[in-house]
């Protein structure tokens, strides 16, 4: 499943892909067509196909590969995005042990071993990356992972959050390196200071908004 929504500079086009219903994303450059792919979970061929053919369809130049966190889900197309764009995969420092675990994690699943894909670089909490001329603010929120990172939009407002904060839930926090409190207050300092309107796209379910969660989410209110 494909879904669009563009924005004044930029467009966010989410996959669903996988056993886990993982969302990948392309967020492209209205400009230029440069793209970032994140969390780019490709389960099978038939999905790595209607990536890299989306992305030639719609003339795009990925850029970036990143990872908003590396639970199994969000990895199995990282090897493909960065040999086939030749692509650096970039994720935060922290996440380095759910990386090395992704086979162990495999196994106990019963899925296939995604391809190995080392990190080149690393990003650090309140980096501003950019797509172009547009600002991704990287904001730093453990606790479902110790590494989670999200990538705010504040021009288009929005912000990727990969498992961090759901429509009406939360990431989870009984996997290894899995935290409630610090998941709460990641929540609370990192994402709910942000605008009320600010969508909200992660990585499982639909989009929502800040200011729906702060009023509705049963985990975790907002002033």
């Amino acid at each position: 499943m494909n879904t669009t929504k563009q924005y004044t500079n930029t467009t966010v086009n989410v996959f669903t892909f996988g056993p886990f219903q993982e969302n990948s994303y392309i967020i492209s450059n209205n400009k230029d067509n440069t793209c970032w792919i994140i969390d780019p979970g490709c389960y099978s061929t038939q999905e790595e196909q209607i990536l890299t053919q989306f992305v030639a369809q719609h003339q795009l130049k990925p850029v970036k590969l990143i990872n908003t966190h590396c639970h199994l889900d969000h990895i199995y197309g990282n090897k493909l995005i960065a040999d086939t764009y030749q692509l650096d995969l970039g994720i935060h420092q922290n996440e380095i042990p759910m990386l090395e675990g992704a086979k162990m994690a495999a196994q106990m699943y019963g899925l296939k071993v995604p391809n190995e894909c080392k990190p080149n670089y690393f990003i650090t909490t309140d980096d501003v990356l950019y797509l172009g001329d547009i600002a991704f603010k990287v904001l730093f929120a453990p606790g479902h992972s110790p590494g989670s990172i999200c990538f705010y939009n504040e021009v288009d407002k929005y912000i990727i959050v990969g498992d961090v904060l759901f429509y009406g839930s939360i990431g989870r926090t009984d996997l290894p390196m899995g935290d409630y409190d610090t998941l709460i207050d990641s929540i609370k300092t990192q994402l709910y200071v942000l605008p009320n309107d600010v969508v909200v796209y992660n990585g499982h379910g639909m989009e929502t908004t800040i200011g729906h969660e702060k009023k509705n989410n049963p985990f975790v209110r907002g002033n």
